[in-house]
């Protein structure tokens, strides 16, 4: 059975080891799972002890949310609801139905509330950053629609660690509700989260939900076969093999999974696993399947042990250059006297 654990060191949300992203939940796109799929596939992860269902008011053109309301009935409770805004959907995608602020906060948690059929969401993203609504305004409007009932915790999604951060303090500062968490793109073939985004959930003790864990299909390997997937069928959310480092790190994983006698996919998702179980706040990957038989894939991943030689050689191979100003403070001790071998680090990264 799944573990849980809080969303972050500074809430009470309680997730599990992974979350359910369901926009494969319909065929609004001309691409996904139908209803009596869906069903298998929330029986199953809940049968695995999984309680975190991600979704969003954007995907499949509301079907997604829609279906998960008529799955949900009568044990709504059971279950950890994440979606999100910002985008537009079902409701609307023009000028006026998009963006962060108060109107489409407000607008937005309504329709959603709708087509879930429920009365409160647990955690409600902000999809994309709105590059014209100050963060002072949305902060506001999801802190009233805490007090309200109508969410119990609000979080960014694909947000820069700037803007996160600066909503966090005029959160703190203002009394509004914190947010809880961020939900970004990470995985073994994109890990560039690791030079703002993650370091930064880490340290202010927020949760992070991490997306595409395959790289959209590029870790299973299934590629170099020619078999179809969002490649072919979907043609976004994929990573190609346009660098040297990703087709090295996918050379690690197949080899790995190889010796391991186990599915690449599944070691993917087990690194990142332990990944997060090595973060001192909540990280939670967000898994995506379109069939039961994917699932199993991800599932299995939670009874793969990944010793320390395994998890060092996939994040050699796979580590992002942060770049500067990273490379330089790596290169200084002298604010550490000179020695950085006599400090003792504290084990949650200060901020």
């Amino acid at each position: 059975m799944m573990k849980h654990f809080t969303f972050g060191r500074r809430n009470g949300l309680r997730v599990s080891q992974l979350s359910l992203g369901t926009g494969n939940f319909g065929t609004g796109w001309g691409y996904g799972a139908d209803f009596d799929t869906a069903a298998a596939i929330l029986d199953r992860f809940a049968d695995a002890g999984g309680t975190f269902i991600d979704t969003a008011a954007s995907y499949q053109r509301g079907e997604s949310e829609q279906m998960l309301g008529r799955l949900l009935a009568g044990r709504r409770d059971d279950f950890t609801v994440a979606t999100k805004f910002a985008i537009g959907g079902p409701d609307g995608s023009g000028v006026l139905q998009t963006g962060a602020g108060r109107r489409s906060v407000f607008r937005s948690v309504e329709g959603s509330l709708r087509r879930l059929g429920t009365d409160y969401i647990d955690l409600f993203w902000v999809h994309f950053p709105d590059a014209v609504t100050p963060v002072e305004e949305t902060i506001g409007a999801l802190d009233d629609l805490a007090r309200a009932g109508k969410i119990r915790y609000a979080g960014f999604s694909n947000f820069p660690a700037w803007q996160t951060s600066r909503a966090v303090t005029i959160a703190e500062l203002r009394g509004c509700t914190l947010l809880a968490g961020v939900q970004f793109e990470y995985s073994l073939v994109e890990r560039t989260g690791d030079r703002e985004v993650l370091p930064m959930a880490e340290a202010l003790g927020i949760g992070a939900a991490l997306w595409s864990p395959l790289g959209g299909g590029l870790l299973t390997g299934k590629y170099r076969n020619g078999e179809e997937g969002r490649k072919t069928a979907w043609n976004r959310l994929v990573h190609n093999e346009d660098g040297a480092r990703k087709s090295a790190t996918l050379d690690a994983v197949l080899a790995t999974a190889d010796e391991r006698g186990v599915r690449p996919a599944q070691l993917a998702v087990a690194w990142l696993l332990e990944r997060a179980r090595r973060s001192p706040t909540g990280v939670v990957p967000v898994i995506g399947p379109r069939s039961v038989r994917q699932l199993e894939d991800y599932l299995a991943a939670l009874d793969i042990e990944i010793d320390v030689s395994t998890y060092d050689r996939l994040d050699e191979v796979s580590r992002v250059d942060l770049g500067e100003p990273y490379g330089k403070l790596a290169e200084n001790d002298a604010p550490l006297g000179g020695d950085a071998a006599r400090i003792h680090f504290h084990p949650v990264p200060v901020s």
